[in-house]
């Protein structure tokens, strides 16, 4: 897709950085939430909108393949 002209970028748990990461990415996002929550809790509206954001800035300011930015933020488990 890159080589299309479509910019992509994945959104994974920390827990599989080191596989992503033999993968060569072109842009990884990767949080400290739960596999299969990689967006953060359910109903935490607030951090899933700020993970898919740092998606698109991503996308929109890394020109150099390979990037990954860590999204740090703290899991919230309770349903808000």
């Amino acid at each position: 897709m890159e080589e299309s002209g479509i910019a992509t970028v994945v959104i994974a748990s920390g827990v599989f950085s080191d596989r992503l990461r033999a993968m060569h990415l072109p842009r990884i996002v990767l949080t400290d939430f739960p596999m299969g929550r990689p967006l953060g809790a359910p109903n935490d509206h607030e951090t899933q909108r700020e993970v898919l954001l740092a998606a698109l800035d991503m996308i929109d300011h890394t020109k150099q393949g390979g990037s990954i930015h860590i999204f740090n933020r703290d899991y919230c488990p309770w349903n808000l």
